[in-house]
């Protein structure tokens, strides 16, 4: 088994996706801005008989990547970029630092992470990078601008680093899933409804889950099996792609 560093693991899809990892035998690296909730989390999965280590990281800060990268126990095998945030706006409203700080945690912080972990990968001969983007690498959303610029982004990043990579047995590859139940997507549907003056229920029903035929947020378990399977000796000449579990939005 594979050791795992996964940002923004403190709550939602990252919490979720390193407690499904562990359960198979990972050790998982959690890590997060907020260092409480993810030692909270590595104690859950070693109560349950997993392996887990908690780091405090800001994908924002050089120095921040550098000193965690010097407290962990072990190479990082598997980097999964999953930190992120949103923010709800019209753009003539979008407070401009706002913007770029999105940009920054989506972005540049998973190339920050990117070139962090290569070398190692590099000098094992083995890697794998997942990106967790969004159904918002690929279509848009009205208010949500610095959101949508990152994580189309993200899966240009994914394409030019598959082809750097290319030389060895490292790959890189972006998950996009549409909306997942997550503090995250709760607080979406709460200025959703807010910009549009509309009912929360109304958010899900007409904004959210509209555009999906199978109508259904995806579930946590759906994205650690995918990861799962990007990690494994399957798909070792995967790479570069991007992964879509929208429910057949993008299929219309």
């Amino acid at each position: 088994m594979h050791s795992i560093l996964i940002t923004g693991a403190a709550s939602g899809i990252g919490a979720g996706v390193a407690s499904e990892l562990a359960q198979a035998g990972h050790h998982l690296i959690v890590s997060d801005v907020k260092l409480p909730g993810v030692t909270e989390l590595a104690e859950q999965i070693r109560r349950s008989g997993g392996s887990a280590e908690a780091i405090a990281l800001d994908v924002t800060s050089e120095q921040s990547v550098n000193e965690a990268f010097g407290r962990i126990s072990r190479p990082v095998e598997i980097l999964i970029n999953n930190a992120g945030l949103q923010y709800v706006a019209p753009l003539e409203e979008f407070p401009i630092a706002r913007w770029d700080y999105l940009i920054q945690v989506m972005l540049t912080g998973v190339a920050r992470l990117t070139r962090a972990v290569l070398p190692m990968m590099r000098e094992r001969r083995f890697g794998r990078i997942v990106n967790i983007g969004s159904i918002h690498s690929l279509v848009a959303s009205p208010y949500k601008s610095a959101y949508v610029a990152a994580k189309h982004g993200m899966v240009g990043f994914a394409k030019a680093i598959a082809l750097e990579t290319a030389s060895t047995d490292i790959t890189i590859n972006t998950i996009c899933p549409s909306y997942v139940k997550t503090p995250l997507v709760d607080q979406q549907i709460a200025d959703q409804a807010r910009s549009h003056g509309i009912s929360e229920s109304e958010v899900i029903q007409r904004i959210m889950l509209e555009p999906m035929p199978k109508r259904a947020f995806i579930g946590i378990d759906e994205l650690a099996g995918i990861i799962s399977f990007l990690v494994g000796p399957a798909a070792r000449n995967i790479t570069g792609q991007t992964i879509v579990v929208d429910g057949g939005w993008t299929v219309r």
